[in-house]
């Protein structure tokens, strides 16, 4: 199997003299394996020259394009990829969905005659778009598995499995706890759904991943859906990874600049108790990674099909539990943009009495230094009889900071995640749309 790199740069894309050696392009990444089959991994500008080389090669007659989101970064190569134009070409087309018709209609919207001369039904290829959740599917000799990533768009990484070798692409994430700085890196981190990814990455040949900020840039753009480069250094030691490539290149970050960033990275990455193998993302770099025999990976159980077909939309609503008349008006406050019904208790029971009548999509908790009695909360939605209660995402809201005895707390009796104050309004509407957009999809 055999990775390549068309487009590594984030947000926009960047050309230019600073850029040079590691690539303005944004994010394309090519997959094949030993039997032909050939995955395209995101469509941003990247793409372009990716399906030039295509056009050259008369062995070429499609494949499999996996989109992680439909960010425009991710996809504005989509309306200029030439195969789509060609007859006899056949490309299949997935994307994380559950809305109906939301892929096929965000790739239809950027090639209206607003902004490109060409339609959707512009194109000869026979293709098909497929709706995706989290679970496994085969595209020819590939086996897929497929996580939500934690970012302000319904977004998926990919586990890509085949001769042997593991490939993960896992752009566009936001951890959810950052390390503290105290910590070894690559310890297991606290928050649950950190360790969820860490997983997702476990023994890869390759995790090509995230790493658009450094932990300073970080601290103000919390919510943006990134990861720190030191985080994505840490999830690769902790998940015994042999590679990572850091991908999505923040635009401001210029080649010298990068040099320094993968400097720092390989500095951290020796002082774990794994040692990774540390490199930047770079246009045009090709990596092999040889056949051997398959190990297997408990860490990444069997997981039912991720093809769904289109759900009906739901309208979100969101639970908001705080006893403080003051900090729950803040809280509405800061998710008022987002225009979804909010519902108000003022206490556990009420909260409880409120989950099962109105079935919100997602509940914001309280907890203070008294933890038991949110936790009781947490452990009677758990156990309720309703399937849609007991599975209602719970987010916890503390001003204890990174007190890793009452995370656990909460996590075993039933949090789904943790949010420390001081809390940016920013991160707020972030992980209320991220997790919003997971429920609609289940």
């Amino acid at each position: 199997m055999y990775v390549r790199f068309w487009g590594t740069r984030g947000s926009i894309a960047k050309p230019g003299a600073s850029t040079l050696r590691y690539g303005g392009n944004t994010s394309c990444v090519e997959v094949c394996a030993d039997d032909g089959t050939r995955v395209v991994i995101d469509c941003g500008t990247g793409a372009h020259e990716l399906a030039r080389a295509l056009m050259r090669d008369p062995r070429s007659a499609g494949g499999y394009l996996l989109v992680s989101h439909t960010h425009w970064d991710h996809i504005q190569g989509f309306p200029l990829f030439d195969p789509l134009f060609v007859s006899g070409q056949r490309w299949e087309i997935y994307a994380p969905g559950g809305r109906a018709q939301h892929l096929e209609a965000s790739l239809a919207g950027q090639m209206s005659y607003d902004y490109h001369p060409v339609g959707l039904e512009a194109l000869e290829a026979t293709y098909r778009f497929h709706d995706l959740t989290e679970g496994q599917f085969d595209v020819g000799g590939i086996r897929v598995t497929t996580q939500y990533l934690n970012h302000p768009a319904l977004t998926l990484g990919y586990r890509l499995e085949a001769d042997g070798a593991v490939v993960v692409y896992s752009s566009d994430h936001e951890p959810h706890a950052i390390r503290p700085a105290k910590d070894r890196p690559g310890l297991q981190p606290v928050h649950r759904e950190d360790q969820r990814h860490v997983r997702f990455l476990q023994d890869a040949d390759l995790v090509i991943h995230d790493a658009q900020y450094t932990l300073d840039e970080y601290a103000r753009r919390a919510g943006w859906g990134h990861t720190p480069y030191e985080c994505a250094v840490d999830y690769a030691i902790a998940a015994k990874a042999q590679r990572l490539a850091l991908y999505h290149h923040d635009p401001l970050r210029s080649d010298p600049e990068l040099d320094e960033v993968v400097g720092h990275a390989r500095s951290l990455a020796a002082s774990g108790q794994h040692v990774p193998e540390v490199m930047a993302a770079a246009e045009g770099r090709t990596i092999e990674l040889p056949r051997r025999t398959p190990v297997p990976q408990p860490a990444i159980e069997a997981r039912a099909s991720a093809l769904i077909s289109a759900l009906p939309e739901r309208a979100p609503s969101v639970l908001i539990v705080e006893a403080d008349p003051k900090a729950a008006r803040g809280l509405q406050e800061a998710l008022k943009p987002e225009q979804i019904r909010l519902l108000l208790a003022a206490d556990e029971q009420e909260a409880l009495a409120m989950a099962r009548d109105l079935r919100p999509s997602l509940i914001f908790l309280r907890l203070g230094q008294e933890s038991k009695a949110g936790c009781g909360f947490c452990s009677s939605l758990r156990h309720d009889r309703d399937p849609h209660v007991a599975d209602i995402p719970i987010v916890v809201l503390t001003d204890l900071r990174r007190d890793s005895e009452h995370i656990a707390q909460a996590f075993q009796a039933g949090a789904t995640d943790y949010l420390s104050e001081p809390i940016k309004s920013t991160l707020i509407r972030s992980r209320v749309r991220s997790w919003l957009l997971r429920t609609r999809t289940t």
